[in-house]
């Protein structure tokens, strides 16, 4: 045996999973659960040749999916290992009061994860109207037949720092907007490429309100091009941290 691979946390008392059921490996290796106390983890045998391949990463979030249709489980991210089950057991003990917190507080809950970035023709649109500098340049610029190499330079930096003032902006906004509709708040790394990378955590029960709310703002801002990845188990949200929404109560 090469480890014990573990998906996720649960309340010892959650419904039992299929018979048979399935994980990640090839031939998939068969899950089960690891009791402690009031917690259990669903686990698996571990593959000797553990990585993110399609195949398993689907396996990770399939098995996710069915123990969270039985109630609250939290996510753990691909390629969690332990090296068996009586490690799994002892940190379910040692974190029992932080885990049994999470599954309180993450009790009914989904991930939306939403990212954002420009339309580029749409926001240079959006720029030339809104910054009066770039507009006089361009302008003046026109006037000489394009301008002089210098001016073109200028102009080139002016338009990109207008193009960075306003995605840190729609940065801002899109939180702004949509937080009301969530129950907390997740912002994800700067290094995704993506203006606007924001996890939220929502109550299933309103699931639709918060859809809408990206509908609205999608039709609102459209030099904005949107994806929206959810319901998700809350990955987002496994350690205490993430922000409340502006007016929630503390």
């Amino acid at each position: 045996m090469t480890g014990t691979y573990i998906y996720g946390i649960a309340s010892a008392d959650h419904p039992a999973l299929p018979d048979g059921m399935g994980g990640i490996g090839e031939p998939a290796r068969e899950v089960r659960i690891v009791k402690e106390g009031p917690l259990a983890a669903i686990v698996s045998e571990a593959p000797e040749d553990l990585r993110p391949r399609r195949r398993d990463l689907l396996a990770h979030q399939s098995v996710l999916t069915e123990a969270g249709a039985g109630g609250t489980v939290l996510p753990m991210r691909f390629g969690s290992l332990a090296p068996d089950e009586e490690s799994v057991a002892g940190v379910l003990a040692e974190r029992l009061d932080h885990y049994q917190e999470r599954l309180g507080t993450l009790d009914g809950k989904v991930e939306y994860n939403v990212k954002a970035r420009h339309d580029e023709e749409a926001v240079l649109h959006r720029v030339m109207a809104e910054d009066a500098e770039v507009r006089t340049v361009t302008e003046a610029n026109r006037q000489m037949g394009g301008g002089t190499y210098e001016e073109r330079l200028r102009l080139g930096e002016l338009v990109v720092a207008a193009v960075q003032a306003r995605e840190a902006a729609d940065a801002v906004e899109v939180q702004r907007l949509l937080e009301p509709s969530a129950e907390a708040v997740s912002t994800g790394p700067e290094s995704t490429g993506w203006p606007a990378d924001v996890s939220f955590l929502v109550d299933r029960t309103a699931a639709e309100h918060f859809l809408a709310a990206v509908d609205k703002l999608r039709t609102s801002h459209a030099h904005l091009e949107f994806t929206v990845n959810g319901p998700l188990p809350p990955y987002s949200f496994m350690e205490p941290g993430p922000s409340a929404p502006a007016g929630s109560p503390e």
